[in-house]
């Protein structure tokens, strides 16, 4: 009868080093999705951000507008110049991402702000070759949904009057608005990602 005893070392080391192999392969892929992850989170904030600040222009332009009588434009989510850029780039820099494109345009009938990034940093090394230049990139979109409407009975250069979601109604002295607490931006508008 032949020896067989010490034939079963090499089996096992080549189970060990397909283990071996198989968790570097999906520690790249975690690595990978952690990036990505990164990148979604930095997109977010960064197309929220910018939503946010054209908000405030918004709600600026409306009170400005109450003693001009254009304020019902500003309430419906028109007019506005600004593309929230800044606030964009800011957000995104504070995830670790730099923005690399902002467009504004609508998403049923309201003003979007398309945001994409890419992460400051890469993946990494790893046994797949490339992964130390990449980078992850992602994109999200922000809405700014208009929360009031205004009553139909009114002519708006004469009287505001106007409801909103969540807030109730709201009845303002055009001429002299100052003699009540007038609404907040999150009174007027919702900002949200879109779905």
């Amino acid at each position: 009868m032949r020896d067989d005893r010490g034939s079963t070392l090499p089996l096992y080391v080549w189970l060990v080093a397909i283990l071996l192999f198989v968790a570097f392969v999906f520690f790249v892929f975690a690595k990978g999705a952690v990036a990505r992850n990164g990148a979604q989170s930095a997109a977010d904030a960064a197309a929220l951000a910018a939503a946010q600040e054209v908000r405030d222009e918004l709600t600026d332009g409306f009170l400005d507008g109450l003693e001009a009588g254009d304020w019902e434009d500003w309430l419906n989510g028109e007019d506005f110049i600004g593309d929230g850029r800044g606030a964009a780039s800011d957000l995104a820099a504070a995830n670790d991402a730099s923005l690399t494109s902002l467009d504004t345009g609508f998403l049923n009938d309201n003003p979007s702000f398309e945001a994409r990034v890419e992460t400051n940093y890469t993946v990494g090394e790893s046994l797949i070759p490339g992964t130390e230049n990449t980078r992850a990139k992602a994109g999200a979109t922000a809405v700014i949904e208009p929360r009031c409407t205004v009553d139909v009975d009114i002519d708006p250069k004469k009287e505001v009057k106007f409801t909103c979601d969540g807030s109730g109604s709201w009845e303002i002295d055009p001429k002299d608005p100052g003699d009540i607490e007038l609404p907040q931006g999150k009174d007027l508008f919702a900002v949200h990602l879109a779905e």
